[in-house]
């Protein structure tokens, strides 16, 4: 072992964007694809003689170009032609709506200008960050995405992104008073009296220790409370399992087994997921993009409201000349009647509808 060891030499380059290989036409550019692509859309989009429009792809090309950024946006582009030509419900929700280049390669549904909205929100020539789209589909078909993608660039070129779930204070206590033996009441005793944490400052035992007396006394008089806290310190924060990222996915331009250490899914899906995390397989690691292939079950909803409506009625419907100002859409919304309208249902919506 120690002379394979010694055979080994391995140098990872951090903080590098690294984008997928776009096959591109022989003696072009992703920069003049891009180009073409947008200037078609110029057409589609019924933005052709502004010269507005074109000042504004112009700038955002030129970011693009200067940031080598060219061939993330022909990945999302083809990522989302698929989905649109199969008939796949998808969005596109965020800062990218700030983007003509998207918009005119049908990846975003708003014009930019139209509604006064920055590109510099979503790419800003000044933040050394990489561009950030995050693709919703239909969650029930948001696999033939990604299915389409390993045959694409190939199988051994995608995967989606290992997470590390951590033990946490509570488990920790749990498991260390099942472990030594103790009593099922120990364990629970203890666990009970660490305060629950908020999101993004989870609690610790030595944090509760400070602000629950009570935890405090138990430690100070109870040897097998002191025992079982005493071990979970030691492995509070320590993996416990891994997962599959809920939307998260990388494509790399050579073999990804050059780039990140693999595994198979353990729940036994045939998927392949990194074992580097989120952070250290994207921008603040070895630098592959991630790609958020997101699942939204509204999506399907909708997409089988209208294949329903379609069977049952004859009636074709496309979402996308719903005007906004539909009369009756708005007085929906004013009576609160939001059940299951993504984003807008749930009390903490509806109180101020």
């Amino acid at each position: 072992a120690r002379a394979i060891a010694d055979r080994c030499h391995v140098e990872l380059t951090l903080e590098k964007f690294v984008f997928p290989d776009f096959p591109l036409p022989q003696g072009k550019s992703a920069d003049e694809i891009l180009r073409e692509l947008c200037l078609k859309g110029l057409k589609a989009r019924g933005l052709e003689g502004r010269p507005e429009v074109l000042e504004r792809l112009e700038y955002e090309l030129g970011i693009i170009k200067f940031k080598g950024y060219a061939a993330y946006f022909l990945v999302v582009e083809d990522l989302i032609r698929f989905a649109t030509e199969n008939n796949i419900y998808t969005n596109i929700r965020g800062s990218v709506a700030g983007s003509m280049t998207t918009y005119l390669l049908q990846i975003t549904k708003i014009d930019p200008l139209e509604y006064k909205i920055p590109f510099e929100r979503f790419l800003n020539p000044e933040r050394p960050s990489a561009p950030d789209i995050d693709m919703d589909f239909a969650d029930n078909r948001r696999d033939e995405v990604i299915e389409y993608a390993r045959r694409k660039y190939g199988d051994d070129h995608v995967a989606q992104i290992g997470t590390f779930g951590t033990m946490m204070a509570r488990a920790a206590v749990r498991d260390v008073a099942r472990a030594l033996g103790h009593a099922y009441s120990t364990g629970d005793r203890i666990a009970k009296l660490i305060p629950m944490g908020s999101q993004g400052f989870p609690m610790t035992i030595d944090k509760a220790l400070e602000l629950e007396p009570d935890l405090k006394v138990i430690y100070d008089e109870d040897d097998d409370a002191r025992e079982t806290i005493d071990f979970a310190k030691r492995i509070e924060g320590c993996v416990r399992h891994v997962g599959v990222h809920a939307a998260g996915v990388v494509i790399s331009p050579t073999p990804l087994t050059e780039w990140t250490p693999l595994q198979p899914d353990p729940k036994g899906t045939g998927k392949t997921i990194t074992q580097y995390d989120m952070y250290s397989v994207g921008e603040d690691g070895v630098g592959l993009t991630k790609f958020d292939f997101l699942g939204i079950k509204n999506l399907a909803i909708l997409s089988d409201a209208i294949a329903r409506v379609k069977e049952t009625r004859g009636i074709d419907i496309d979402i996308e000349t719903i005007p906004i100002d539909d009369e009756k859409t708005y007085r929906m919304l004013a009576k609160g009647d939001t059940e299951g309208v993504f984003q807008l249902n749930g009390s903490g919506m509806t109180r101020w509808l």
